[in-house]
């Protein structure tokens, strides 16, 4: 008699799984790589980053700052995603491309702007206490 095989299916959906982050790297890596506002992000989320250590928040409030540079990241990612659509489904100029392009960009403003808030609200009191001390 022989064995019992086990179903290839599960095997096949372990290594779909596990590709599946190499897809996501990829995009992340295409994104810092090709995106310069992506590059801009990196620096300022570094900045921000730096001074929340100097200064010292606490966990909830480097949570907040976290959150903050993940949803710049997101909104800019899909706005890489929704060019690159509309570039590849209008290559020519079309007035309703270029108000998907334009809402899209003005997602990312809206989340840096957030973030900006968050990050004066977060360590503007930080910053503040170290200037009158």
């Amino acid at each position: 008699m022989s064995q019992p095989k086990l179903p290839q299916a599960q095997k096949t959906d372990w290594s779909k799984f596990i590709g599946g982050f190499h897809y996501a790297f990829s995009g992340l890596w295409y994104a810092l790589r090709t995106q310069r506002n992506v590059k801009v992000h990196v620096v300022i989320a570094c900045l921000a980053v730096a001074m929340g250590i100097v200064l010292r928040i606490s966990a909830v409030e480097f949570a907040m700052i976290f959150v903050a540079i993940t949803g710049v990241f997101i909104t800019e990612m899909f706005n890489t995603v929704i060019e690159l659509c509309v570039d590849l489904f209008s290559p020519a100029y079309h007035p309703l491309a270029k108000i998907a392009k334009d809402v899209a960009a003005g997602a990312v403003l809206l989340s840096a702007i957030l973030s900006v808030v968050i990050g004066l609200f977060v360590l503007g009191p930080h910053l503040w206490a170290v200037a009158f001390r």
